[in-house]
C-alpha cells in the first residue's frame, strides 16, 4: 500500500462520480441538448453536495474541536480545504465546456442566448415590453448598507446586488440594494425568432432595464450572486412534539441557516465581493467566482424545448414486459408466477396497476406499503385513498424526513389520513427507506399475499429515468416475513426471525457479511469464488474490509458502483482480484443488485439499500432473495452486462479517479442500450409466440387453475 490510506475519502469519491457526469456533457458523441442537459444536472449535483455533505462538515467541525479523522484520514479542515481544491477545478471546467463547446454548437443549431451587448433592436423593444409588464411589476429592490440589514436571502434563489453610483448634489456615497429574482419569474426568457431558438436570461434583462427600478439614479454595477444553505438539520426526536411537527421547524430553519456557499459573478468589484462577505459572515474560502451565468439548472428549461428532437437521444420508449398479459389482471399473474421487472427499460405500469386493481378489488382486505419519494400527481397514492374509502385497511409509511421531499410527503401524509389511511410517520431515529407493499386478499383457499420489492421509489415519474428492478412475487415465506416487517416498524413489535428477507439495521450488515464470508472460505479451500455486485454508494468500512479479505482469498469481486466508492480496487496484496465500474448514462443507474456464486447455489438478491454506515445502520432497509430460478439468472446476466461496459463504463482506480474504458470492437454498445435491446427482443419474441399459439378459450362457466407452478 505504500502508506496509502485502505480508503479513499467520501467527499472526494462524490466530486469524481460528478466528474463522471460532467464527462458526459463534454462528450462530443453525446446528443447536444442532453450535453446541456448533464452540465444542469452536475449544478444540481453541486447544490446539493454543498447543502448537505459541506454543511455536514462544517457543523461537525463547529460543534467539536477535536481534529477527528474520518477513515481516509483527513481531517473535517482538511476534507473542506480539498473540496474547495476540486470544486474551484470542476466549476471552471464546467464553464469551458459551456463557452468553448456547447454554447457554440447551440448557436450553430439556431439555439441563442442573447446578450445585453449584441442584443437587435427589435429584441430590446420585447424586452422591455416584457420588463414593463412582468418583472418590473413583481420585482422588488431593498437598500441595503449602513444601517440597513440585508433580507433574508432564500437558498439557491437569484439576487442581483446593485451599486448605485454617488450623487454629489445629494452627498450620497456608494448605495447598495438586493433585488431577488423571485420563483414565479422565469429565469429564461425567450424571445420570439423566425426560425431557431433565441432567449435571455433575466438577470440580463435586468441588467438592460433595472435603471426603471431606480429613477433618478445611476447604475454602476449589478452583479448577481447566489448562496447554498446549510440543510443539514435533524429532527429532536425527543423535544418535538410529533414527528410532523418537527419536520415543519426543521423546514423553517433551513429557510435561515447558515451559508455554506456564495457564487458571484466574476468580475464583481472588491467594495461588492466584501459586503457580500461580511452579510453572510463567511470566509473567502466559501466564495467561488463564476465566470458565466449563475446556476446551469436554467440549461433545462433549454434543453425541454420542443422540438430539436434531432439534438436529443433517441427515444426508448418503455416495453411491455412479456410476462405480463395486460389483459388480464395483475394479482392472477402474481399468483401463477415470481415477475421480474427492469425499469425503465420495461414499463413501471405493471407496477402501478396492482395497486390500482387492489384499491378495487372485492377480495382485498388490506393494503400496506412505504412511501419514501413519490411524484407530484401519484396514481399510487391516489390509489391507498380510494381503497380507504372502500373499507379497505390501508396503511401507509410515509417517511417525512426524505431530505428535499419533506414538503410533500407532509401534504401527502395529510391527504392521505383525512381518506381515511392509517398513516405511520416512520420509525424513531430512522429513517425508512425500504420499498415493499404487501397486499393481502381472501380467497377461496383462505388468505393470500401479494407483494412487491423494489430498488427505487414508488415515483412514476422517476422510474421512467432510473435503471432499477422490481420484483412481483406471492411466495408464502417472503409474504410472512412482509406481514413481520411491517409490524415491526408500524407498531412497537421488536423485529421477528425473518426466513428469507434480511432488515436493516437489525440483520442486513450481519447477512452481506455471512454472505461475502462464505465466499471467502470457500475460495480458501480451493474453490471457485464469485461476488457481483451493482449498487449506488460503497462506503461502510466492515463491507470494505470483508471485501479486501474476501480479495486476499482470491475470491473475484465484480463491482459496479455508480457514485461513491471509498474501496480501492486493485492494490498488490489487498484488492488485486477487484474490479470496479461506473456506469454514467442517460438513465440514471439506481439498482441494487446483489451476487453469491455460493458454491454453485447462485445467490441473487435484490435491495433498497446501499452498503454505506446510513443504510446499514441509521435507516430501514430490505435485502430480498429472488427465488425464481429464471429471475436469477437475468438478474446475473444484467450484472454481467453491466460490469463489462465498455462504452459508458468507466474503470475506477485505486487513487480514486477513474479511467474510460475502450471498447473492445468498433459495434460495442453501451450497457443500457443493450438491456434496452434484450427487452425489445424479449418483447418480440413473445408477440411472434403469442402469434403462433393457439389458446381455447373455457367453456361457459368454467374457471382457469391458478395453481402456482412449483419453481426452483
Amino acid at each position: 500500500m505504500s502508506g496509502r490510506p485502505k480508503y479513499i475519502n467520501r467527499e472526494l469519491s462524490w466530486l469524481e462520480f460528478n466528474q463522471r457526469v460532467l464527462d458526459e456533457a463534454c462528450c462530443p458523441d453525446s446528443p447536444l441538448l442532453e450535453r446541456a442537459k448533464f452540465l444542469a444536472i452536475t449544478a444540481s449535483n453541486l447544490d446539493e453536495f454543498f447543502m448537505v455533505r459541506v454543511g455536514s462538515l462544517k457543523s461537525a467541525r463547529e460543534q467539536s474541536a477535536a481534529a477527528t479523522a474520518d477513515p481516509a484520514g483527513l481531517s473535517r479542515t482538511a476534507q473542506l480545504a480539498s473540496i474547495g481544491t476540486r470544486v474551484r477545478a470542476m466549476v471552471e471546467a464546467q464553464y469551458r465546456c459551456l463557452a468553448q463547446d456547447v454554447e457554440p454548437a447551440l448557436r450553430e443549431q439556431g439555439i441563442l442566448r442573447l446578450r445585453p451587448e449584441t442584443a437587435e433592436a427589435a429584441d430590446r423593444l420585447y424586452l422591455e415590453e416584457h420588463f414593463r409588464q412582468v418583472l418590473g411589476k413583481v420585482v422588488s429592490p431593498a437598500a441595503v448598507g449602513g444601517h440597513r440589514r440585508m433580507p433574508l436571502v432564500r437558498n439557491l434563489g437569484l439576487n442581483l446586488l446593485v451599486r448605485l453610483r454617488p450623487n454629489p448634489g445629494l452627498g450620497r456615497g456608494h448605495r447598495l440594494a438586493v433585488v431577488p429574482i423571485d420563483n414565479a419569474v422565469e429565469r429564461v426568457v425567450f424571445v420570439p425568432a423566425a426560425s431557431g431558438l433565441r432567449f435571455m436570461l433575466v438577470e440580463d434583462v435586468m441588467r438592460l432595464f433595472g435603471a426603471q427600478l431606480f429613477a433618478g439614479e445611476t447604475v454602476a454595477e449589478c452583479v448577481a450572486f447566489r448562496i447554498a444553505r446549510n440543510a443539514e438539520w435533524a429532527v429532536d426526536e425527543d423535544g418535538d412534539i410529533n414527528l410532523m411537527t418537527g419536520m415543519n421547524r426543521v423546514l423553517r430553519e433551513r429557510r435561515k441557516s447558515g451559508c455554506v456557499r456564495l457564487e458571484i459573478e466574476a468580475g464583481a468589484s472588491v467594495l461588492v465581493r466584501h459586503y457580500l462577505l461580511r452579510q453572510l459572515e463567511i470566509s473567502a474560502q466559501d466564495m467561488y467566482e463564476i465566470p458565466g451565468p449563475l446556476d446551469l439548472t436554467l440549461l433545462h428549461a433549454v434543453a425541454a424545448t420542443k422540438g430539436f428532437d434531432r439534438l436529443r437521444y433517441a427515444p426508448w420508449p418503455p416495453v411491455q414486459p412479456p410476462s405480463i398479459d395486460p389483459t388480464r389482471g395483475m394479482i392472477e399473474q402474481i399468483a401463477q408466477r415470481d415477475l421480474l421487472l427492469v425499469h425503465p427499460f420495461e414499463s413501471y405500469e405493471p407496477v402501478v396497476r396492482l395497486v390500482e386493481e387492489a384499491a378495487d378489488d372485492p377480495a382485498v382486505l388490506s393494503i400496506k406499503m412505504t412511501l419514501y419519494r413519490t411524484s407530484r400527481e401519484s396514481r399510487i397514492v391516489q390509489a391507498l385513498s380510494r381503497a380507504a374509502m372502500n373499507g379497505k385497511y390501508v396503511t401507509a409509511m410515509v417517511e417525512l424526513r426524505a431530505r428535499f421531499d419533506e414538503a410533500r410527503n407532509i401534504r401527502w401524509a395529510i391527504q392521505l389520513e383525512e381518506d381515511g389511511v392509517q398513516v405511520i410517520h416512520g420509525v424513531r431515529g430512522l429513517k425508512t427507506h425500504a420499498k415493499i407493499c404487501l397486499i393481502v386478499r381472501r380467497e377461496p383457499t383462505g388468505i393470500a399475499r401479494y407483494l412487491h420489492f423494489g430498488t427505487g421509489n414508488y415515483n412514476e415519474s422517476t422510474a421512467r429515468l432510473y435503471a432499477d428492478i422490481s420484483l412481483l412475487t406471492c411466495n408464502e415465506t417472503l409474504g410472512r416475513d412482509a406481514t413481520a416487517f411491517f409490524n415491526a416498524v408500524t407498531g412497537y413489535s421488536v423485529e421477528q426471525n425473518l426466513q428469507a428477507l434480511a432488515m436493516a439495521p437489525s440483520g442486513l450488515r450481519r447477512r452481506l457479511l455471512e454472505l461475502i464470508r462464505a465466499e471467502t472460505t470457500r475460495s480458501r479451500q480451493g474453490h471457485p469464488a464469485l461476488i457481483m455486485a451493482k449498487l449506488n454508494s460503497l462506503v461502510d468500512t466492515q463491507v470494505i474490509d470483508a471485501l479486501y479479505e474476501a480479495s486476499k482469498a482470491g475470491v473475484t469481486i465484480r463491482l459496479n458502483v455508480r457514485g461513491i466508492c471509498c474501496l480501492r480496487p486493485g492494490v498488490k496484496g489487498l484488492s488485486e482480484t477487484i474490479t470496479a465500474v461506473s456506469i454514467v448514462d442517460r438513465f440514471l443507474e439506481h439498482s441494487r443488485v446483489f451476487y453469491f456464486a455460493h458454491g454453485g447455489e447462485d445467490l441473487v438478491f435484490i435491495s433498497s439499500a446501499d452498503w454505506m454506515p446510513r443504510n446499514l445502520d441509521r435507516r430501514v432497509e430490505l435485502l430480498v432473495p429472488v427465488i425464481d430460478l429464471d429471475l436469477r439468472r437475468r438478474l446475473i446476466h444484467l450484472l454481467e452486462v453491466c460490469c463489462a461496459d465498455s462504452v459508458k463504463g468507466r474503470e475506477i482506480l485505486a487513487d480514486g479517479l477513474y479511467r474510460l474504458r475502450q471498447p473492445t470492437s468498433a459495434d460495442a454498445i453501451g450497457s443500457q442500450e443493450q438491456l434496452y435491446r434484450d427487452a425489445v427482443a424479449m418483447e418480440h419474441e413473445d408477440l411472434q409466440r403469442r402469434r403462433t399459439t393457439f389458446e381455447p378459450l373455457a367453456a361457459v362457466g368454467e374457471e382457469k387453475p391458478r395453481q402456482r407452478p412449483q419453481r426452483d
